[in-house]
């Protein structure tokens, strides 16, 4: 399933590995690729089999953001035509946050501009040690509007008020700090072995309870707690312990086997 530039293909173990490839302009994307890495996004949630979807790129470099040859078509454009392109991306970052499956980024040497938003909006990213980050936009006088959300989220609003201003480029041990990055490696070639550790742990875990985990932290996250917060968390907690798979998890805990979401 590909249209060249992006590339997707399941495993059957129900691992989706989704591929930006364009290494020969660094995996920048345009809107041509936006579109295509929603339309796999959307397969992607609406496909039971799938149970983790694996975010890399071909090539020495993640991705360069923003393809320069579309910039250069949209600076043409007005400002509706603009904001409607905009709303595309929007939509990609939307997608890839709210994916109701775990989600990892493979991150190796340049993530700038736009693929920052890329590794905020999966659940955990590697990277390598040699990896850097850059939220490059105001050196052509724009800023980095449509991923803000995902990234002062992933950052926090300090490290934004710095590096969204001054462009500077940032190390994957400093991203590692911040909570962007959740585990380095040497080198790319170690990409495979840390992923199937990932990959094994995701895999134990009830799908469907993955997603109401993944719903949950968006639910209560930077909110105050109130009445309203402590009930809605009840009510998940009672929603999952009477759903099928929550039946089957406590069963197979008591009777000290293994649930039906792990294949022997």
């Amino acid at each position: 399933m590909s249209n060249l530039q992006v590339l997707l293909n399941t495993d059957s173990r129900g691992i989706a590995t989704l591929t930006l490839n364009r290494p020969e302009v660094h995996n920048a994307f345009d809107d041509s690729v936006i579109n295509s890495l929603i339309q796999h996004l959307e397969a992607v949630a609406d496909d039971p089999a799938v149970r983790v979807l694996v975010l890399r790129s071909e090539g020495k470099n993640f991705s360069a953001g923003a393809d320069l040859n579309w910039m250069r078509r949209m600076a043409s454009n007005s400002h509706q035509e603009n904001l409607v392109d905009a709303r595309g991306l929007g939509r990609l970052m939307q997608c890839l946050n709210d994916l109701p499956k775990p989600t990892i980024a493979l991150v190796q040497g340049a993530a700038y501009g736009g693929a920052v938003g890329l590794a905020a909006c999966c659940d955990l990213v590697v990277a390598t040690q040699t990896s850097q980050f850059c939220l490059s936009e105001v050196r052509i006088g724009l800023v980095p509007a449509v991923i803000s959300p995902y990234v002062v989220r992933a950052i926090g609003e300090r490290q934004s008020r710095r590096y969204f201003l001054t462009a500077e480029a940032f190390s994957a041990t400093q991203a590692k700090e911040w909570g962007l990055v959740h585990e380095m490696v040497e080198t790319a070639d170690q990409f495979d072995a840390i992923k199937e550790t990932l990959i094994n742990k995701l895999l134990n875990n009830s799908p469907m309870a993955i997603k109401a985990a993944k719903e949950l932290i968006f639910s209560v996250s930077s909110k105050p707690i109130t009445a309203d917060v402590i009930e809605a968390t009840a009510g998940c907690i009672a929603d999952i312990r009477v759903s099928t798979e929550g039946q089957e998890g406590l069963s197979a805990f008591l009777e000290k086997r293994k649930p039906s979401w792990i294949q022997s």
